[in-house]
């Protein structure tokens, strides 16, 4: 039981500071529209998100149970469970890694060049950047719990409070940049968890629920330091 809460509360964190990124690309281009129409646009996309992810969700975990032997190498047998584990987390690794490298590297984040245009453009640019931004949640969901039900209710729940909290959440990462890049040292960790796994070699979820949680407390600590000694 309190393997499922840890769980649970870490995924929702994850997905929570994952999604800021689309959350910042949603809040842009609903920004081309009128003011009245732009709220509206921000809880579409921010639906249209849930929906992507949940499909790309069932989808990946379908394939996942695909156990039967494809190819050896070296000696070693690959299932297609395997090839997508090792690929999610190669992927997760150069995702991390560039993120890490975007956040302590000059320069400005860059989306494309959004023009104006009609609400039917927005959708659909924001429906194209939904599901390319759901790819490392949904990994990173899978990796971190084997029950979808888990993953599930940790998407909705934190598609949830970005609907209703997006601003405050926007405004609270901007302010504490070390939260973020809290996250992608966690997406690094998960990548190598995948990688591990699809090699043969499982590890156990406790060790990574205690190390994200004891970080997590480690930097409370120093956010809570930080704002004593500005007051």
């Amino acid at each position: 039981m309190l393997d499922i809460a840890a769980s649970f509360l870490t995924l929702v964190f994850l997905e929570i500071v994952l999604g800021i990124d689309n959350l910042v690309f949603i809040s842009i281009v609903s920004g081309r529209l009128p003011k009245e129409s732009q709220k509206p646009a921000r809880q579409f996309g921010l639906g249209l998100a849930l929906v992507t992810r949940l499909a790309l969700l069932f989808t990946l975990f379908w394939l996942i149970h695909f156990t039967k032997p494809l190819l050896t190498i070296m000696g070693h047998v690959f299932s297609g469970r395997d090839i997508l584990l090792l690929s999610g987390g190669l992927f997760l690794l150069y995702k991390g890694t560039a993120e890490i490298h975007q956040e302590v590297s000059p320069g400005v984040q860059n989306y494309g060049e959004l023009k104006p245009g009609a609400l039917i453009s927005v959708i659909i640019q924001i429906a194209i950047m939904d599901i390319v931004f759901s790819i490392d949640s949904v990994v990173t969901a899978i990796g971190m719990t084997q029950h979808i039900e888990i993953m599930v209710a940790a998407i909705v729940v934190a598609i949830i409070v970005m609907i209703i909290a997006s601003q405050w959440i926007s405004d609270f990462i901007e302010a504490q940049p070390s939260i973020k890049m809290l996250a992608l040292s966690f997406l690094l960790m998960v990548g190598v968890l995948l990688v591990a796994d699809g090699s043969g070699y499982h590890v156990p979820r406790g060790y990574i629920y205690f190390s994200i949680f004891f970080s997590l407390f480690v930097e409370t600590l120093n956010i809570l330091t930080r704002q004593r000694q500005k007051s």
